[in-house]
């Protein structure tokens, strides 16, 4: 039966994200370990779960409905475990969190092994990207994120507001002028590096004024899905940047970056983490809420010391 649901959610994990390889990965099984799971799932059921070819590996038809079934039965699988680990003083298994590259790197990673320490029976399996996470989708339990919060249906938890800063370089500044008011930033004499990804919106950038935040679609040469790549950019010179402080704070600091049009800043980003409302009940799931909210806040106001 272990074998039937550890096969169940190999094909789950592929299903998800799109690869036999990156769905074993992310179960920390090889490709062939992988491979072998599914066909032997395929071979219990006796059906093609897959069409592959050279390039692609798509559900077949009677794969896409298993799929439905299958994340049913793990979703209710994780929900018992869930109830049955709040009678347990140990709460165990893995968590799987998302955060942007930034937030991820400078503040969620630090303090996943001040966490393990406190629950060495939990496991914590963080992926980071700056393009948007389906979190159903994609299976997560914990997403931290950094912006406007859309509406939905995810139990979000605020962590804190961080303010955010128009920067540039001085030789930058020196070769282009600095910008006086927001509509500089529109004009051909400003370059404004971007962040963005398959999917992305219309680009803007909300700043604060006098009458209330002003949107303004800005525009620029380069563009990248990695907030950190637009830092390295901003402190070569090449344009002004729009980062959260704390991101960007030792920059300032030193004066390799130079805060720009400071009477109308961008407006703050909400700094939240979402999870599905069913994972309520998981106690290790609010655990790592709980450490993360109180954690995250100091961790944020130490880097901007």
């Amino acid at each position: 039966m272990m074998a039937y649901l550890d096969a169940i959610r190999v094909f789950v994990r592929v299903v998800d994200l799109g690869s036999i390889t990156a769905g074993g990965r992310d179960l920390r099984l090889s490709a062939a370990v992988a491979s072998n799971r599914i066909k032997a799932l395929e071979d219990k059921l006796g059906i093609r779960l897959f069409n592959r070819t050279t390039r692609r590996l798509t559900p077949t038809e009677a794969g896409r409905e298993y799929y439905k079934y299958a994340q049913r039965i793990l979703e209710a699988l994780d929900d018992a475990e869930g109830m049955v680990a709040g009678y347990s003083s140990k709460p165990r298994g893995d968590i799987r969190v998302t955060a942007p590259l930034g937030v991820g790197r400078r503040i969620v990673a630090p303090l996943v092994p001040a966490f393990h320490a406190q629950y060495p029976d939990i496991s914590i399996r963080l992926r980071l990207s700056d393009r948007k996470v389906d979190i159903f989708d994609e299976g997560v339990d914990v997403a931290f994120v950094l912006g406007t919060l859309q509406d939905s249906d995810m139990k979000a938890r605020k962590i804190m507001d961080c303010k955010r800063v128009l920067c540039a370089a001085p030789s930058y500044l020196a070769a282009h002028g600095t910008p006086m008011k927001p509509e500089d930033l529109v004009s051909d004499k400003h370059r404004c590096l971007l962040l963005r990804f398959p999917g992305s919106p219309e680009f803007t950038w909300m700043l604060e004024g006098g009458d209330g935040p002003q949107k303004y679609a800005i525009s620029g040469p380069y563009d990248a899905d990695d907030g950190d790549v637009l830092t390295d950019w901003a402190l070569a010179g090449q344009g002004i940047v729009n980062k959260p402080t704390f991101e960007v704070a030792r920059h300032l600091a030193s004066g390799a970056l130079v805060e720009v049009l400071a009477s109308t800043p961008p407006t703050p980003a909400r700094f939240a983490c979402l999870y599905p409302h069913r994972r309520l009940q998981d106690p290790k799931v609010r655990l790592f809420v709980d450490f993360m909210l109180t954690q995250c806040r100091a961790r944020v106001q130490e880097m901007l010391v």
